[in-house]
């Protein structure tokens, strides 16, 4: 050329061709879809020395939404990184009454068409409808004259947005010129280009949205699974975040180089949302198991019964004794003195049952004690069995009927043994967890669970249900997280570990977890300590609640700069604030769970 510029064979100069390819460049490594459409817009305005341009995004109803607009010489700039809402409505592609086409504005033709749209002059067009912007010009000065409408095809061929680009500008004159046919085939090029990064993008933060809400869904499932874990799994992450927000301000001490870029403080996102997904995997009845003897049903019904049956049978003694001559009035008084003692009895185990007492040595013996009241059972016990069951009670045969039984015992058949290779037995298992196991998955036998010392758990049910931690590394591992999410596994995975190496499933200490671990573990802690829909228990007021945790604290439970920071940062009442019920919240003097120095330095 003339000029000393090469042309392609497309008629593009090699300095345009070179400006295409950094521009692509550019287009496909942002991540920010304001920054990037904006840039989309800002190039194109760029190559063609355009005063003006919008850039317009198909909705899913099909229409054409306002992103970005930027008019040079009127200094208006909206939309994407400004923060100035653009308030026009979108353009409509069809006529929702009519079902018509709507060709009479340039950028919806363009779109509906899906081809370019080249106007030397609007005042001098006819087949669009410019009566809109006829008077904004009235209205402003301003003279619209030239457009080049592009449309934004991704892939598929489908039009996902619209390049409108204003009045081009003669570089030597000033003059305001047509679109050339040099510059279209450049914009073109511009807005493919830009339409694959742009689709790109939408696809990947639709792959996002999709994620966060299969997440949120699976959270709020496990919350709505059991009245006991309420509405936990959704308010750690609050508290997670809260508290790594404040660690991250942090301008000097331990957390003085703790930052989180944008995929780091996502990948926390999706860890604290997940952090209890294996409750998925817990039987609900070992999670709500509200009395020692139940399981699916509370089984004191059963004992009940047999009671009942006892009481009868002492009947039929009485009765028979008085046919066979014996003096009433003798009988009468021991039999009444036996049915108050069975009451009193069964009193007594159906009050162990509920487990508000704790059984001490001497409540066990008496349970052993009636354990050993005789009845007699006439009825086969294998018969109407599911599969299972009857696999355990033929472990051992059949005895004769009517055989005689304990009124409470552990039978052979209350043992639900481990079948198979369960991951969390393993000594060299390939999650690192060490674990004491249980030697049976479950032990429903009578005396065993109403002997229970505290609570209502037996210790294979207290496992049962910490096993969901280890269900939730196993799971997460399980799972192709991309590079920026890999710690996933191990931020949800570490809230029930302590810092002296004594918690679970691994048995970590504080050097072996990261950060955002321990601000979890806190997160977790706090929120089920504050949590006021729990059934089981009444909710602890603040001061409490704080006052629990600096005893696991001294007790190296749990992270004890993480802890001061949880106070001094006043995250602790901002939490309270928003979360907690109005008469949970009271005063917390927090100097007496901080170092001395730290304590005075607040005073002052």
């Amino acid at each position: 050329m003339a000029d000393g510029t090469t042309e392609t064979n497309d008629g593009l100069s090699a300095s345009s061709l070179q400006r295409l390819i950094d521009i692509g460049i550019a287009l496909s490594a942002e991540r920010d879809t304001n920054v990037l459409m904006e840039t989309i817009l800002l190039e194109a305005k760029s190559l063609a020395n355009a005063d003006g341009g919008t850039l317009y995004i198909r909705t899913d109803d099909n229409r054409l939404r306002f992103e970005i607009m930027r008019t040079d010489s009127l200094e208006i700039a909206m939309g994407g990184t400004t923060g100035k809402d653009i308030n026009f409505p979108p353009l409509m592609l069809v006529d929702p009454k009519t079902g018509e086409e709507n060709h009479k504005n340039v950028a919806s033709a363009a779109a509906l068409t899906g081809n370019s749209i080249n106007i030397p002059d609007a005042y001098e067009n006819d087949s669009f409808d410019f009566s809109g912007t006829k008077k904004f010009d009235e209205g402003t000065g301003y003279r619209s004259k030239s457009f080049l409408c592009v449309p934004l095809k991704n892939s598929q061929n489908e039009v996902i947005g619209v390049l409108q680009l204003l009045n081009a500008v003669d570089k030597s004159s000033g003059e305001v010129i047509a679109f050339g046919d040099d510059i279209q085939p450049l914009i073109e090029a511009l807005a493919s280009q830009a339409a694959v990064a742009l689709d790109n993008q939408q696809l990947l933060e639709a792959q996002k949205k999709l994620l966060d809400s299969f997440i949120e869904l699976i959270a709020s499932a496990i919350d709505a699974k059991s009245p006991y874990t309420g509405g936990h799994c959704q308010r750690v992450p609050e508290l997670t975040k809260m508290l790594a927000n404040a660690a991250a301000d942090q301008k000097d001490g331990p957390f003085k180089d703790f930052d989180l870029t944008d995929e780091e403080w996502y990948e926390l996102h999706i860890a604290a949302w997940l952090h209890d997904c294996g409750k998925v995997t817990t039987p609900e009845y070992v999670v709500d198991k509200a009395t020692k003897l139940e399981t699916i049903y509370n089984r004191i019904h059963e004992i009940r019964n047999r009671f009942e049956v006892v009481k009868r049978d002492r009947v039929i003694e009485y009765q028979n004794k008085i046919i066979d001559g014996g003096d009433p009035e003798t009988l009468k008084a021991e039999l009444e003195e036996q049915l108050a003692k069975l009451d009193d009895d069964f009193a007594f185990i159906a009050e162990s049952n509920v487990g508000g007492e704790f059984m001490a040595p001497d409540r066990i013996e008496r349970v052993k004690e009636i354990a050993e009241i005789k009845w007699t059972r006439t009825l086969s016990d294998r018969l109407g069995l599911s599969y299972e069951e009857l696999k355990r009670v033929e472990r051992e045969p059949e005895p004769e009927l009517p055989h005689e039984e304990n009124l409470l015992a552990d039978r052979y058949d209350h043992v639900i043994y481990r079948e198979g290779t369960e991951p969390t037995a393993e000594d060299d298992n390939p999650w690192g967890f060490k674990l004491d196991v249980p030697e049976h998955k479950y032990n429903l036998g009578e005396i065993y669970n109403l002997c229970i010392a505290r609570g209502t758990l037996t210790e294979e049910e207290r496992f049962k249900i910490n096993d969901h931690i280890v269900q939730t590394i196993i799971m997460l591992e399980a799972l192709p997280f991309p590079k920026h999410l890999a710690r996933v596994p191990e931020m949800a995975g570490g809230h029930h570990e302590k810092m002296d190496g004594t918690g679970y499933p691994k048995k970590l200490n504080k050097d072996h977890m990261s950060v955002p671990a321990r601000i979890m573990a806190i997160a977790d802690i706090f929120e089920a300590l504050t949590a006021a829909d729990r059934p089981y228990k009444a909710p602890k007021k603040l001061s409490d609640s704080v006052k629990i945790m600096s005893f696991m604290k001294k007790d190296a439970h749990i992270d004890d700069e993480l802890f001061e920071l949880f106070l001094t940062s006043g995250v602790y009442k901002e939490y309270a604030e928003r979360f907690l019920m109005p008469e949970q919240l009271d005063e917390v003097d927090i100097s007496q769970y901080l170092p001395k120095e730290e304590a005075e330095a607040g005073d002052d």
